[in-house]
């Protein structure tokens, strides 16, 4: 029985790894600002409660949870919050740009620091980015605050790999294609993508058990589409 953290559990890809974990037996930490589609399925070994990334509060929420329910100890963390703008470059504001950098870099920098106290050599980190971030992949308009956001991802994820190596935990980055969710509509209105949510979260979830055994540092295209 593994402690698995993931963040953005509401919808879509999160959402659908938390049933795919408790499934398996794994206690599952479930974080997103809204908590109640998680705690509406009342799943064994499954905790859930309101978290904001941006937030010290929540993290210092989620550190107390870990403390005292988990014995201070994380094996995986699912880095899968992320923040979408859909906005013509033109017209985008630095509070536009901020909020998704926030989220979609800083949170995810913050609730990781936050957490590898708890993690130990045989942790994994997993990182989900998008091709979007991805050097040569295709690029859309409208996009340019998620896409170099998420790029800015991938390369975090190199970093901390190099700077624990010999410590632990492992890091990697999956840079989803297209997948049907709630987040791909927001960005493609009317593109029906050819993967579920729930066959990348089964992906997603099998990768976090097994792929720090062979990766580090390592940034996976996950796509079999464009976008």
């Amino acid at each position: 029985m593994k402690n698995i953290v993931i963040t953005g559990t509401s919808r879509g890809i999160g959402f659908e790894m938390v049933a795919i974990f408790a499934g398996m037996g794994h206690n599952v930490l479930a974080l997103s600002r809204d908590e109640k589609p998680v705690k509406e399925k009342n799943l064994e070994n499954v905790k859930a409660f309101s978290f904001d990334i941006t937030s010290e509060d929540s993290h210092l929420k989620v550190e107390s949870f870990i403390t005292h329910e988990w014995g201070s100890k994380v094996d995986v963390l699912i880095n899968n919050a992320g923040a979408l703008l859909n906005k013509p470059f033109s017209d985008s504001t630095w509070e536009d740009f901020s909020e998704v950098y926030k989220v979609n870099v800083f949170g995810v920098a913050e609730v990781t620091r936050k957490l590898l106290p708890f993690m130990h050599k045989g942790s994994h980190v997993v990182n989900i980015s998008s091709m979007g971030g991805i050097q040569g992949s295709m690029k859309f308009p409208g996009l340019a605050a998620y896409s170099s956001s998420k790029g800015a991802l991938l390369t975090l994820t190199e970093l901390l790999a190099e700077e624990y190596k010999e410590t632990g935990p492992s890091f990697n980055a999956l840079a989803l294609g297209a997948v049907q969710t709630e987040m791909l509509e927001e960005a493609f209105p009317g593109y029906e993508a050819p993967v579920s949510a729930k066959e990348m979260a089964q992906y997603i979830a099998e990768f976090s058990l097994t792929g720090h055994k062979l990766y580090n540092g390592k940034i996976m295209q996950v796509s079999n589409s464009t976008p």
